[in-house]
Order: C-alpha cells, then sequence, then structure tokens
C-alpha cells in the first residue's frame, strides 16, 4: 500500500506555490493602491498631521495672547476713567444735528 500519491503531492506543490504568489501579489496591490493615495492627498494640498499641530498650537498661543492684552486694555480704561473709551463717538469730526 502506497502512503504517498505524486499526484496530491504536486497538486499541494502548486497549491502552496498559488498561495505564495497570490500573497505576493496581494502586498504589491496594496503598496500600489497606498501609492495612490499618498499622491492623490498630495495633490490636495492636505496638511500633515504635525504641520496641522503646530498650526493650531500656534493659533491657541495666539488666542491666550489676544486675552491678555483685552485684559491689559480693560485695566488701562479702568485706570483712564472710563471703560467707554474705545466706544465713544468720534467727537467734532461729524455733521451736526442741528444742521
Amino acid at each position: 500500500m502506497q502512503t504517498r500519491n505524486p499526484f496530491i503531492d504536486d497538486l499541494t506543490k502548486m497549491a502552496n506555490g498559488a498561495m505564495g504568489a497570490l500573497t505576493g501579489m496581494k502586498d504589491e496591490v496594496e503598496a500600489r493602491f497606498r501609492d495612490q493615495i499618498v499622491k492623490i492627498l498630495d495633490g490636495m494640498d492636505i496638511p500633515r498631521r504635525d504641520e496641522f499641530d503646530a498650526v493650531k498650537a500656534m493659533a491657541a498661543k495666539a488666542r491666550e495672547e489676544n486675552e491678555e492684552l483685552k485684559r491689559q486694555i480693560a485695566e488701562l480704561q479702568a485706570k483712564l476713567g472710563g471703560g467707554e473709551v474705545a466706544d465713544a463717538p468720534p467727537s467734532g469730526g461729524g455733521i451736526s444735528p442741528e444742521v
């Protein structure tokens, strides 16, 4: 009784070879797909994550500085004796309503 059938051995080798080839093709397709996505995204001028985070940090710092400047302006206006200096209408430059 023969335990090894050459036909089954050949079929097994062929199936293993086909699986290796399919795995290689899968890897190739994934690499090409990834390259195409990168090319499309580069063409769209989308910022990278590190660039986005840097701009986000700059905006947060500018917002904090803006709030500090607003606070300083409010303190200076209070020291000058009226918080409405910036809101006051211009004097003398306009047309008088009595004309």
